[in-house]
């Protein structure tokens, strides 16, 4: 044996030595009972015995409607079917071939969309998604065994997606069960059922990716995300855990090519049950409405007012006469807690309040100029108001001429002159210092402060003019910390934190 050759053999020996014990303890070792237990291979029982529940829903929308409303549905996972398919295919064909340069008018025929939903009642209850049956002229449901029942809409609420279906029967249909939502882990296999593509049951597996994921749908969101396959006519069908009971209502998917690519989200059944219950009662969902604008605790606001944490919700605006008004809360008050529930985010806070009925009572946490307070609000009914009142302020701008550029943040100041009132639309109730222009890649731009508009208030002083603000913004500059603002735009006020940049 060569002496290069033995050196080489003596390297690898001394590798394999030095490796040897890491190989040999891994990091962690799952059971191999547990690890077997965790994702059945075998669905055909758990799936024979929860889809006759599982129903295809077939609709007609209104005449009428609008190509918008058409697309809304169908990018939220609907299907309208091969005759739409066939009717554009032949709009295109006319316009290619003999018809150019002629402008058709267009005709709305009633259009067809098909989705899921699945029983909840052997007396014929079936819950769906809002935007696959609450617009419908008529609907249809199609059994397992395929008994096609018409259906009645008992009530539909938009802002959670939710619908609720009746139809009659000669005998009690099979049905499912809701699972509680708290009990929902990422990691956990599901199963969901649907009708993708119009195409009939089709069931797909996979496993709870992530929980509450919010793709601004609207106020409630707190989707489960889940990989199990949801395509096109999935929504409004169940997404089940291993035991059959429904943890979820499949509504929408992030896809660039209008299939699967395994980003699905459902309603987690923590949310629906509730609304079930009262659309299946009432045909409409009471919610509590606490009567103000809120907005998250950013960093720089978390800063500017010293906080040790971003927790929590912060009050933009309060409603005159509204709940909150009523308990004494103020604009830039954080709302910490409600009935001893921490409020981590804006999301939980309108969760946590549309959770009680109107007139309810309610405890709330608020933190003020950092002390810890109390305030007792008995809610309104948020389906009896309309748009959030406007906050007004009654400090005086009189007397103040000329701007004034205060450098450190970025933004120069002019007083709300007739000609800036009638310009923004602003009513004379509307006081303080007008921002007259924003410095590109400044502090203020980065905050996302523009040109228009009103500053009302630095720190908790109000501000009576471009001069007023621009002292209180050097006091807070010579602090060397974000300055917290309140800021009025186009009818709504919020707070913004900036930060003074470096010398």
């Amino acid at each position: 044996m060569t002496k290069t050759k033995s050196r080489i053999l003596a390297a690898l020996a001394l590798t394999t030595a030095l490796t040897a014990p890491a190989l040999i303890v891994p990091v962690f070792t799952a059971p191999p009972a547990i690890a077997g237990e965790a994702m059945p291979h075998d669905f055909s029982e758990l799936a024979a015995k929860v889809t006759p529940a599982v129903v295809n829903v077939q609709v007609t929308m209104k005449a009428g409607a609008s190509d918008d409303e058409e697309t809304q549905m169908s990018d939220r996972g609907s299907d309208r079917g091969t005759q739409q398919q066939l009717e554009e295919f032949m709009r295109q064909f006319a316009e290619r071939f003999g018809q150019q340069g002629q402008r058709q008018q267009r005709v709305h025929p009633k259009a067809q969309a098909v989705g899921t939903g699945f029983i909840v009642d052997p007396s014929g209850i079936i819950v769906t998604n809002y935007h696959v049956a609450g617009k419908a002229d008529s609907i249809t449901v199609t059994l397992q065994d395929g008994r096609k029942l018409p259906a009645k809409l008992l009530g539909g609420d938009e802002k959670t997606d939710l619908a609720v279906l009746k139809v009659k029967s000669d005998k009690a249909l099979p049905y499912v069960e809701f699972e509680d939502g708290s009990k929902v882990k990422v990691g956990q296999p599901v199963m969901a059922v649907g009708n993708p593509f119009g195409l009939g049951g089709t069931v797909t597996t996979g496993i709870v990716s992530a929980r509450g994921r919010d793709i601004q749908s609207g106020p409630f969101d707190d989707y489960i995300q889940t990989d199990a396959a949801i395509n096109r006519g999935n929504s409004g069908g169940p997404l089940f855990d291993m035991d059959g009971k429904v943890i979820g209502i499949n509504t929408a998917i992030f896809s660039p090519t209008g299939g699967s690519i395994g980003l699905g989200f459902a309603i987690p059944s923590s949310i629906a049950e509730p609304v079930v219950s009262q659309l299946k009662s009432h045909g409409r969902v009471e919610r509590g409405l606490l009567g103000v604008q809120i907005q998250p605790v950013t960093d720089e606001i978390a800063s500017s007012l010293s906080l040790g944490s971003t927790t929590g919700a912060l009050v933009a605006q309060v409603e005159p006469d509204s709940a909150a008004h009523k308990a004494g809360v103020k604009e830039g008050d954080i709302i910490k807690s409600v009935d001893g529930k921490d409020i981590p985010t804006i999301r939980d806070l309108t969760r946590t309040i549309a959770g009680f009925t109107p007139g309810s009572t309610v405890k709330l946490g608020v933190l003020r100029d950092g002390k810890e307070m109390t305030a007792s609000a008995k809610l309104g009914d948020y389906s009896k108001t309309g748009k959030q009142a406007k906050a007004s302020d009654e400090d005086s701008n009189k007397g103040q001429d000329g701007k004034v550029s205060p450098g450190a943040f970025g933004f120069s100041l002019a007083p709300l002159s007739p000609d800036a009132r009638q310009q923004l639309g602003l009513k004379d109730n509307v006081k303080g210092a007008l921002i007259a222009a924003v410095e590109s890649g400044s502090p203020a731009e980065e905050q996302g402060l523009r040109a228009g508009d009103v500053i009302q208030q630095v720190g908790r002083e109000p501000v009576d003019g471009p001069k007023d603000a621009s002292a209180k913004l050097k006091d807070a500059k010579d602090a060397k910390k974000p300055v917290l603002m309140k800021v009025y735009r186009e009818g709504s006020t919020r707070f913004v934190a900036v930060s003074p940049r470096a010398s």
